[in-house]
């Protein structure tokens, strides 16, 4: 996990100045790549790069430059495929360096900016041609990897890892948004392709059209490059039924290809379904070298697990039981609720939202990353994704039929970069940590959505996502393959969340809830835990763009609210922990 940072269109005579900005802003986001720390400067743009060292420690620095040094590039994210790629490329590009990263600038070389697609991995880069005097700006299909975009009032164009590094920087800015590239001119030259159409109108781009005069900047706003027919809902409802052999192979291969790792690697093992198996196939995988397909050892000889959670945390003890079954060297790390109460303002400045949700499930994951970094390991996969795939969250048994519960999937993937995705990449690399989601891999997608979705249904009290529990149900002992879905937030222990209500409800009085809306016009809080969150937020970022960049909605059991009118009983109720689901949820 990196940070970058990238400053684009810069006017004449100013580059100096925006060197040391760009310097300013990188070292706001220093945590995500505390190895070292690289910039590049020109006449119209630069670049910074905060590392973290995954892959080839030594020569990987960034930003990266092509042979003939004309093309520059900052990446922070991972390319799962750059093996194959590097094999097909290297009679046409001089590879420089063993990063999985350099890819990039050789698929730029030889299809522009149509490359995209080539890429399995998560990943936000910004790239500079300094030959067509033009930039590539991207973010993965997913957004597992957060990236900020904005303009200051010349004009000039600003990217960040970070909400923070743009954070009184920037006049306006805002998420860019996954599955998105953005590509310009930054000295007034016409690309080429001339026939490409402005897909969509972003409030940050509307504000640099208005500043035309001022800048010249030139681009066609944000185009999306992924796009899926499983999307929709008439594409897969009459797909023929899949084996949970089919789910298998897929998961197994995606945890495969993220195993690549030059440095000490781990597991997040709540010990809950999803993130048991993952540790389990990473298990069956971790003794030989992925770099290598298999034919040398592996570096680091013992897999490790970790689980958080306060002393007798439903999580906890199912998270041994699957570490004894598998086999891997477990670390339990218990925490009280004080320590968690202590750390929220920390948490808050590193996540950046005061979503409930988030913000409840981040603290103990926080304070996980920083035992996992102190035992010098910088790379963890873990199980996000699973129950937006699969709908595996509890308000799911309220499904009304197969087409609400796809479109909800679908729906619910749309959003992760605003919730679970932001809270474990930004939660971990709060330490230098970096978070990998194999139930979030592109080709896995593929296959997961496009099952008929009368498949994935739970009417009732079935229970949820039976195809993943039947496809690893001889990987896991049988009392963890058919457990319930126990939200992160409430399985680390439901002490937390209830104190977490006594103390918002304490600290915040009726009458400021009563003015909620004349201290926050936008995104009004909703209840008193949300509006102790925001106070601190707003202490962090000040700003409309930051308080605009969290979403605000009701929600029960981490539904969107469009799903809040699949029972009558929710219309009043927002409340995100499980337990809200009470005639279905058993802890």
């Amino acid at each position: 996990m990196c940070g970058i940072t990238g400053i684009f269109s810069i006017r004449a005579g100013r580059t100096a100045a925006m060197r040391e900005k760009a310097l300013k802003m990188s070292a706001r986001i220093r945590h995500r790549g505390p190895d070292w720390s690289g910039v590049y400067s020109s006449e119209h743009c630069v670049l910074a790069h905060e590392r973290l060292a995954i892959v080839d420690p030594l020569s990987g620095g960034q930003p990266l430059r092509s042979p003939d040094g004309r093309q520059v590039l900052a990446v922070n994210g991972e390319i799962y495929n750059h093996r194959e790629l590097r094999n097909r490329l290297k009679k046409k590009y001089a590879f420089q360096t063993q990063s999985d990263c350099e890819v990039i600038l050789a698929l730029y070389q030889e299809k522009g900016k149509d490359f995209l697609e080539d890429l399995n991995g998560i990943f936000a880069f910004a790239l500079y041609d300094s030959e067509t005097g033009s930039y590539l700006i991207a973010r993965d299909a997913i957004g597992v990897i957060p990236l900020y975009i904005g303009y200051d009032t010349d004009g000039t164009l600003y990217v960040c890892s970070e909400l923070k590094g743009l954070e009184g920087f920037c006049e306006k800015y805002e998420p860019f948004p996954p599955g998105c590239y953005l590509w310009g001119t930054i000295d007034g030259r016409e690309q080429s392709q001339q026939t490409e159409q402005r897909e969509q109108s972003q409030t940050c781009l509307d504000y640099a059209e208005s500043r035309r005069t001022k800048s010249k900047a030139q681009h066609k706003g944000f185009q999306r490059w992924y796009q899926r027919d499983w999307m929709e809902y008439d594409a897969v409802c009459d797909n023929p039924s899949q084996s949970p052999a089919t789910i298998r192979e897929a998961l197994e291969e995606a945890v495969k290809r993220q195993l690549m790792s030059d440095v000490p690697y781990g597991v997040l093992l709540s010990g809950g379904l999803d993130s048991s198996a993952v540790s389990a196939i990473a298990k069956k995988y971790s003794k030989r070298r992925i770099e290598t397909d298999g034919q040398s050892e592996a570096w680091w000889p013992s897999l490790h697990s970790f689980a958080v959670g306060l002393k007798g945390a439903p999580d906890l003890d199912k998270a041994r039981l699957v570490a004894a079954h598998i086999g891997t060297v477990h670390h339990e790390i218990n925490y009280t609720v004080q320590e968690g109460l202590d750390a929220i303002r920390d948490v808050i400045w590193f996540t950046e939202t005061y979503d409930v949700t988030t913000v409840r499930a981040s603290t103990p994951m926080y304070l996980l990353a920083r035992v996992i970094r102190s035992m010098g390991i910088k790379m963890v996969l873990s199980g996000e994704g699973a129950d937006e795939v699969f709908g595996g969250y509890l308000y799911f048994h309220k499904a009304p039929d197969a087409k609400a519960f796809h479109e909800e999937t679908v729906r619910k993937l749309s959003l992760l970069y605003q919730y679970d995705c932001l809270r474990a990449n930004k939660s971990l690399a709060a330490w230098g940590v970096e978070g990998r989601v194999p139930f979030l891999d592109k080709e896995f997608l593929d296959v997961a959505m496009r099952l008929n979705p009368s498949l994935k249904m739970c009417p009732g009290l079935e229970i949820e996502k039976r195809i993943v529990r039947e496809a690893v149900s001889d990987l896991l002992p049988s009392e963890i393959v058919w457990r319930q879905k126990e939200q992160f937030s409430d399985g680390v222990g439901y002490n937390w969340i209830d104190t977490l209500k006594q103390m918002t409800s304490a600290l915040v009085s009726d009458e400021e809830m009563a003015h909620a809306a004349e201290r926050f016009p936008i995104h009004t809080p909703m209840n008193k835990e949300e509006y102790y969150y925001r106070t601190i937020f707003e202490e962090h970022f000040p700003s409309d763009s930051a308080a605009l960049s969290v979403p605000s909605v009701p929600s029960v059991a981490c539904s969107s609210s469009v799903a809040l009118a699949w029972d009558a009983k929710w219309k009043a109720l927002n409340d995100p922990s499980g337990r809200a689901v009470n005639d279905v949820h058993k802890g």
